[in-house]
């Protein structure tokens, strides 16, 4: 697993492209006393079916160039979502319906770690 810094570092990034190329509401949930899966999740709009599948394919390609290798794109078939698993970050773009539906933020958000429930 990558240095934090170089986390938090390349999460900055993954929002700047995200806000450069137009995606909209982006917002971090920091996963660190969370989960194992990642350090942090990104959740972003796109405007459309194409502007997501746009987006997915021009963070996969930043991120390869950032040394982010076999990052992996989930939903391919999905016109309204997009996961792209890269290893310390997910980033979910959403279409902005579905991603209400979803409400990640909310349920991230209110995970709380197994230790903090002891009193």
């Amino acid at each position: 697993l990558m240095h934090t810094n170089k986390i938090i570092q390349l999460k900055n990034d993954i929002e700047n492209m995200l806000n450069d190329n137009k995606a909209k509401e982006i917002k971090s949930v920091d996963l660190r006393n969370k989960t194992s899966i990642a350090d942090f999740m990104i959740i972003a709009n796109g405007n459309s079916s194409k502007h997501i599948q746009s987006l997915s394919e021009i963070l996969i390609n930043e991120l390869r160039n950032k040394g982010v290798v076999d990052c992996q794109i989930e939903g391919r078939n999905s016109n309204e979502w997009k996961l792209i698993d890269a290893k310390d970050i997910i980033i979910h773009i959403f279409h902005p319906e579905k991603r209400k539906y979803y409400d990640l933020e909310k349920m991230w958000s209110e995970l709380i770690p197994k230790e903090r429930l002891i009193v």
